[in-house]
């Protein structure tokens, strides 16, 4: 038979009630941790990632454009300048 020592028992239950309390503390920690970073990055008016992507595919687009039109030009400008006509002396 197997003789229990209530010291021991008391202190075992009282270690395992000491971490099932940390535990708890710990994730009220990260909770309170999470909402105070949130609150922080709502107050600073960062863009999400999407926001982010929609205008930088607007900005390669102007961007593009821009490149196709200034080509269009340099065309234009191109076919509208006269040609020198070989003067007879």
């Amino acid at each position: 038979m197997q003789t229990r020592n209530k010291i021991l028992d008391d202190f075992s239950q009282l270690m395992t009630n000491a971490m099932g309390v940390a535990q708890g503390a710990k994730d009220e920690a990260d909770t309170a941790l999470k909402s105070l970073v949130d609150r922080w990055l709502a107050d600073r008016d960062f863009v999400t990632r999407d926001e982010f992507e929609a205008v930088r595919l607007m900005a390669q687009k102007a961007r593009e454009e821009n490149i196709a039109l200034s080509a269009r030009l340099d065309a234009l400008e191109a076919a509208a300048k006269p040609t020198k006509k070989p003067t007879k002396s």
